[in-house]
Formats: structure tokens, sequence, C-alpha cells
């Protein structure tokens, strides 16, 4: 199944004998909070998501968004109305980081059916509504294990064994900048992919053949595991989808730099090279 959706074909489909289950995660880095976005306009029918609430566990030893605790993200899937049997699509204010964390969410824990809606919110051409919906229970129940999730150990053995890429700002993969988490750099042996290299200027994925050729490039060929991290999480669950799209499944490391870095043991590379 493509794991992205245009506009037009989520409009056709909610038309349908099966209309998806459709989630709002507006999000931006520091705020401010997705929800008053939402209350003032959103996909008619669409169940708003807290990325930080509801599809992370609190901030700590294992990063700024570790995962939440399955049950728990299951209770939140099931009142939004998702069902294991019945499609979901997931959009955000149009970066994607955040829908995508979400798709990631619901594949990891064994829902085969999600997609991500491409574009985000920008796409969407049609009316916005405020009224809040209130969706008949789920019955979603997670499964965790059914994508590849990575702890610090593996990523570092990763980017040894196979292809570990990094999907953050490649200032911020050099070591120039860290505006965020203790210290910057990069996992040693990690390869720079900025994440928005994946998407054109609308913010829409790039063809699945040019996404494979970018990848084929990085070392990503389809010979090797790869696995992505990015800050906290949420970027590298983008990459993950774009990897998706190109044939490839790949890994997250969830914990992503912010656990890496907070641990002061583990070693740091900077400059524009893996290692």
């Amino acid at each position: 199944m493509n794991p992205i959706i245009t506009a037009s074909e989520y409009l056709s489909e909610s038309a349908g004998p099966r209309p998806p289950v459709l989630l709002d995660v507006r999000w931006q880095l520091g705020g401010p909070h997705g929800r008053a976005d939402y209350e003032a306009g959103h996909l008619p029918g669409a169940v708003f998501v807290d990325l930080d609430a509801e599809l992370a566990g609190p901030p700590g030893s294992g990063g700024r968004h570790p995962l939440p605790d399955p049950e728990a993200f299951g209770a939140v899937m099931r009142r939004a109305g998702v069902r294991g049997d019945g499609p979901v699509v997931v959009y955000d204010g149009g970066q994607g980081w955040a829908a995508a964390r979400a798709w990631w969410l619901l594949r990891w824990t064994g829902h085969d059916d999600v997609r991500v809606l491409d574009g985000g919110l920008a796409a969407w051409t049609g009316e916005l509504t405020t009224v809040i919906p209130a969706p008949a229970e789920g019955d979603f129940r997670p499964e965790p294990g059914a994508l590849g999730l990575l702890d610090a150990d593996g990523a570092a053995a990763l980017a040894r064994s196979g292809v570990l890429l990094d999907a953050r700002a490649a200032e911020r993969y050099r070591g120039d900048v860290e505006p965020i988490d203790r210290v910057g750099g990069h996992i040693p042996g990690a390869v720079s992919a900025p994440t928005s290299e994946n998407v054109d200027s609308d913010g829409r994925f790039l063809p699945a053949g040019r996404l494979a050729s970018r990848f084929s490039a990085l070392g990503a060929d389809g010979t090797a595991e790869v696995g992505v991290y990015c800050g906290s999480g949420v970027s590298g669950a983008h990459e993950v989808l774009a990897l998706e799209i190109a044939g490839q499944r790949a890994a997250l490391y969830a914990g992503s730099w912010s656990e890496w870095s907070a641990d002061e043991s583990r070693p740091v590379a900077t400059g524009p090279a893996p290692s």
C-alpha cells in the first residue's frame, strides 16, 4: 500500500463505503500548541491528536519525545475512532513530520492501513470546519513490533554494519549549531540525510523513483540494513516514511539525538564526514 494519499484521493474515499478515520496532528517544535489551529478550522471529521501528550511519553532520559506507553496510545486511538480493520489518514500543517510520527506509531503497533495526507493541510482545497466530531469508539489494540525500532546501542551498531541516516539539518549533523540538545554533532558512522530534501517546495514527497535514487546515493541501495534518527524521533519518522515510498523498510531510533547526546559517555562525531 502507498503510505501517502493525495487530497483528491482522500476526498473520494471519504465519500465511499469505508471512509477513513481522519487525524489532525498539527504541531510545531517549540509551539504554539496545535489545538488552537485545529479549533480555528480543520478538515471535516478530523479528530485532533496532541503529539507531545499523546504520541510521546514524558521527556527524560529516553529523549525529548520517547515512545508513548502502547496501551495509553491505544486508548487515544480508540477515542479517535480508530478501528483495527479500518483505514486511517493523518495530516498536519504541511511539514509532514507530526503526521509521519502518528503514521509510524500506528504502523509500529500493528495497524496496516495508515496513510499520510501528502502536503498536509496546505494541499486541501475544500472547506474547513470548526465542528468538533464525536466519533464512535474504535477497537484498535496495539501490538508493538511491526516496524523496526532501534535503541542507542542498536543505532551505534547499525552505523558500523549497515546504513544509519541522520534526518536533521546538515548544520546540526556537522555540529556547527545545536539549538536544542546538549551538544552538536552526530552518531559516529551516521550519514547526513536531511529530511527536508525528501519533499518539494510545497511539502509534497518527491516521486518514488527520485527518492530511491537519493537514498541509493547515500548508501541505502537495498543491500544493507537501514536505520534513521533525528533530534527526537519526529522528523526521523518522516524519513522512514520517505524510505517506505522508495520501497525500502527502515528502523527508527526513537530516542534519537536527544537521547544519545544526553549521555556524556557516548561518542560524538563532528564535521561533514560520517566518522
